[in-house]
């Protein structure tokens, strides 16, 4: 055979094996439909999501349409576990992980099969004493940023009340304060779940809701929504906010209102976990959905909405002015990476007695609300 139709067909051979061995745009598809379901505030939800549908119509060619269901984690929970691998959503975004651990006992949750060279990057916990998990060893759920749970206060209002300042959790009980204090409740929000649960587990069970029914003394409304306590103290309806999410109050700073933050006392942080429902119907999508959201892409986009990096290698850092330099001005901080983390939540603990801790919230303090008003700071 002559030397050149041998190259060429040598040539034409090894094309088409590769053609064969890399699935093109064309065969590699996602479905068009996706709805995800999350307490997190759609301040972050909705450009993440848009930034996503971008992706997918350069990578896949697919033009996906996503449908971001609010909840309270809590609610959430509940929902998913009703509908009992039957979901109504692909995607569950945000939270506890006590709560995606459940879940995934209850086989409610599939693998999201993230590449390991992606998960690589992300470190198994942040946080001593006790761990704080980012990432599921068993791959049914993996950290997407980091979120801290603070405080907040009105500094004005603060002024006018004699207080200067929240540096750390017993100041919430100046009685000062009473009437001051905006919370959600923790079957409605998974940042006041957790917050009591440092409470609980660093002060222990009796002195923990010694010190709960105190705060619920000073506390003069519980709001429907996690979303909205720094909304009514950015206003200065109220001076303090109990359990915030940092970067749903920094939104508010954003908007014009003067507000401050601190992260208390091992003050938990959660890794925003993010997990895809068994059941879904646009499983790829779902998967396609984390993925992003663990790219440079998708970490940037939540970076600049006040989220912080899963990884170490992401830092609060940009041009004087920028949304991602002021995150890090309010909250003290451009990376939780940067330093040793203090964690007393135990995610065993808290995912044991999960109904019971709402339960007793229930009975000892909200049915009992005006009753603690009188006895304490009367």
């Amino acid at each position: 055979m002559h030397r050149t139709v041998w190259i060429v067909i040598v040539a034409v051979s090894l094309a088409l094996t590769a053609l064969n061995a890399v699935p093109t745009r064309a065969q590699v598809t996602i479905e068009d439909r996706l709805v995800v379901i999350t307490p997190v505030a759609r301040t972050v939800a909705d450009p993440t999501v848009a930034a996503f549908t971008e992706f997918a119509r350069r990578q896949f060619g697919t033009a996906v349409r996503v449908t971001v269901v609010s909840a309270g984690t809590p609610v959430a929970y509940g929902r998913i576990r009703e509908w009992g691998g039957r979901p109504e959503a692909d995607v569950f975004w945000g939270g506890e992980p006590a709560l995606f651990d459940d879940l995934a006992d209850r086989k409610l949750l599939v693998a999201h099969e993230v590449p390991e060279a992606v998960l690589r990057d992300i470190p198994a916990t942040i946080g001593t004493p006790k761990p704080i998990r980012l990432k599921d060893p068993k791959g049914f759920w993996v950290g997407c940023c980091l979120t801290p749970y603070g405080l907040i206060w009105h500094p004005r209002l603060m002024r006018r009340l004699g207080v200067e300042t929240i540096r750390d959790w017993d100041d919430l009980l100046d009685c000062r304060l009473k009437g001051q204090v905006a919370q959600c409740t923790p079957d409605r929000s998974s940042s006041n779940h957790a917050s009591y649960e440092v409470m609980l587990q660093m002060l222990g069970w009796q002195k923990g809701w010694e010190w709960s029914q105190r705060l619920g003394a000073n506390t003069g409304m519980f709001v429907a929504r996690s979303r909205d306590v720094p909304t009514v103290v950015a206003k200065g309806e109220f001076a303090v906010g109990y359990a915030v999410p940092a970067y749903m109050a920094f939104e508010d700073v954003l908007g014009g209102h003067d507000l401050k933050y601190v992260t208390p006392t091992a003050g938990f942080v959660t890794p925003e976990p993010l997990a895809v429902l068994a059941g879904s119907r646009s499983l790829r999508a779902a998967r396609a959905f984390i993925q992003f959201a663990l790219s440079d892409e998708g970490q940037r986009v939540m970076m600049s909405r006040g989220q912080f990096g899963i990884a170490p290698k992401y830092r609060l850092e940009g041009p004087a002015g920028s949304p991602v330099e002021r995150m890090a001005e309010f909250a003290g901080a451009r990376s939780f990476f940067d330093k040793p983390v203090r964690n007393v939540y135990d995610d065993d603990v808290a995912e044991k007695r999960y109904s019971e801790v709402n339960e007793v919230f229930r009975k000892l303090i909200l049915e009992r609300h005006k009753d603690l008003q009188k006895l304490h700071c009367p």
